[in-house]
C-alpha cells in the first residue's frame, strides 16, 4: 500500500475541527482519549504487578532459602546438620551456591512486651549467616548486627512497636516446646534483651519475626543442638527445582529438599493468573476505544460523502479514498497510543509519589502494607511488554479503520451527486 502526500493532507483536513461537524470532532477526541487511557492503564497496572511480583519474590527469597532441606521422614529436627552442610559444600553443586548453606532453628513463640503480646516466629542463625541475608543486614535500624550476642534478640520494628519495647529493653518469649514433667509439658518462658530492630519493607517479617543466635534459639526451643531445616541460596533461583531434585535423589538421599516454587506454589500461581487476567481485562479497554474510531470514521464518511464523490470524479481511485480514511483512523490510533505510552511510563516511574498524593487527596490509605505485605508501592517497567502493548494497540486501531475505509471507497459518485 503506497501512500501519497495529498492523501495525508486530505485525511488531516478531515480530522481538523470545524463548526458544522463539531460533533464528529468530539467523537474523534473521545476516541483518542479512550485509547490513550487504555494504553496508559495497561502500562501502569502491568508495571505495578511486575514490581509487586519482583519485590515479593525478592523479599521472600532473600529471607528464605531457594532450596530448603528438611528432616528425614518421621523426624522434626536435623541433628547432623554440620555433616550435611560439609557434604553439600563438597558436592558438585557447591559452585551454584550463592553462599554456604545456612542451618536454621525455627519455631513459633509468643512474644510479650510492656503493653501487649503477639504471636511471633523465632529464627536462630549463626551471626555470620545473619550478615549473609541481605534484607536483614540492610534493614538493621540504629545499631548493627555486631551488637547481637548471647541472650539478645533482633526484633522486627513493627513487632517492637506493637509490644511497646525498644532497643535495650527486654522482650519475653514463651514456647510450647518446654520441659516435660510429671504434670505434662511446661511452657518455657525467658526474657531477651533487644539488641537491634530491623525493617525489611515486608510487613510479614517486620511484624512477626524475632532473630537470635543459633545456640540461643536451640536452647530456648529445646532442640538439643539440632536445627529445623537448612536453607540453600543459589546464584540462579530459577534452577531451584533441579538442584532440589539432585539433593533429594543423590547428594542427601533420604532427605527431602523443596524448591521455593513448590513451597510458594499457590502464591506464584495466583500472581501469574492475576497478571494474565488483568492484561486481558485492560486490553478490552483499548478494544472498546477502537469502536469509537469506527463510529467517528463512519460518521465522517457520511458527512464527507459529497467530497468523496468529487474526489472520485476528478480521478481519485477507490484505493486513494480508502487510504485517506485509513490514515485518518490511524492518526487517532497512533496519537492515542503514543500519548498513552508516555503517560503510562511517567506514572509508573513515579507511582509511589502518585500513591501518596491520592492518600492526601482522599484521606484514605491506599495499598496498606498489612494487606499487601510491602510498605511502598513497587513498579517495574518491562519495556518489552510496553512494546507489545503499543503493537497491540496500533494493530487494533488499524483494524478498526478497515470497515469505514472500505465503506467510503465503495461510494458511487453518481448516486451521491444525483441529489446535489
Amino acid at each position: 500500500m503506497v501512500f501519497q502526500y495529498f492523501e495525508f493532507l486530505v485525511a488531516w483536513r478531515y480530522l481538523k475541527s470545524k463548526r458544522k461537524d463539531g460533533f464528529i470532532s468530539v467523537i474523534t477526541w473521545l476516541s483518542l482519549v479512550g485509547i490513550m487511557l487504555g494504553v496508559a492503564t495497561l502500562v501502569i497496572v502491568m508495571s505495578v504487578m511486575n514490581g509487586f511480583r519482583e519485590e515479593m519474590l525478592a523479599k521472600i527469597l532473600g529471607m528464605n532459602g531457594h532450596v530448603v532441606v528438611m528432616p528425614e521422614y518421621g523426624r522434626h529436627d536435623i541433628r547432623d546438620y554440620d555433616g550435611l552442610v560439609k557434604k553439600l559444600m563438597a558436592s558438585g553443586l557447591a559452585p551454584e551456591f550463592k553462599i554456604p548453606p545456612i542451618p536454621v532453628a525455627e519455631g513459633q513463640v509468643m512474644a510479650a512486651g510492656d503493653n501487649a503480646s503477639a504471636g511471633a516466629m523465632l529464627r536462630g542463625l549463626e551471626p555470620g549467616d545473619m550478615k549473609n541475608l541481605e534484607p536483614l543486614r540492610d534493614g538493621i535500624l540504629e545499631t548493627g548486627l555486631d551488637g547481637i550476642g548471647a541472650d539478645t534478640a533482633l526484633v522486627g520494628y513493627q513487632l517492637a512497636n506493637s509490644l511497646g519495647v525498644a532497643i535495650g529493653e527486654d522482650i519475653t518469649l514463651t514456647t510450647a516446646r518446654g520441659n516435660i514433667t510429671a504434670f505434662g509439658t511446661v511452657p518455657r518462658v525467658r526474657a531477651y534483651g533487644i539488641g537491634a530492630t530491623f525493617k525489611t519493607g515486608m510487613s510479614i517479617y517486620d511484624s512477626s519475626y524475632v532473630f537470635m543466635s543459633l545456640a540461643d534459639a536451640q536452647s530456648f526451643l529445646n532442640m538439643d543442638g539440632a536445627v529445623s531445616h537448612i536453607d540453600i541460596f543459589l546464584n540462579d533461583p530459577d534452577g531451584a527445582r533441579r538442584v532440589a531434585a539432585l539433593i533429594s535423589n543423590g547428594i542427601l538421599r533420604g532427605r527431602m529438599a523443596y524448591a521455593w516454587q513448590d513451597r510458594n506454589s499457590s502464591f506464584v500461581s495466583a500472581l501469574t493468573v492475576e497478571r494474565n487476567v488483568m492484561f486481558l481485562i485492560l486490553t478490552l479497554i483499548i478494544l472498546v476505544a477502537s469502536f469509537n474510531i469506527i463510529s467517528s470514521l463512519v460518521m465522517l464518511t457520511k458527512d464527507k460523502s459529497r467530497d468523496i464523490a468529487v474526489l472520485r470524479t476528478i480521478g481519485a481511485t477507490k484505493g486513494s479514498v480508502m487510504r485517506i480514511f485509513f490514515i485518518a483512523g490511524s492518526i487517532i490510533g497512533v496519537a492515542g497510543t503514543t500519548l498513552g505510552l508516555g503517560l503510562g511510563v511517567l506514572i509508573s516511574e513515579n507511582i509511589e509519589w502518585v500513591r501518596q498524593l491520592f492518600q492526601v487527596l482522599t484521606g484514605t490509605k491506599l495499598f496498606p502494607d498489612d494487606v499487601y505485605f510491602l510498605s511502598e508501592m513497587p513498579s517495574k517497567i518491562d519495556y518489552a511488554e510496553v512494546a507489545w502493548t503499543a503493537a497491540m494497540s496500533l494493530a487494533i486501531s488499524f483494524l478498526a479503520t478497515l470497515y469505514p475505509s472500505r465503506k467510503a471507497a465503495r461510494m458511487q459518485p453518481v448516486e451521491v451527486l444525483r441529489y446535489e
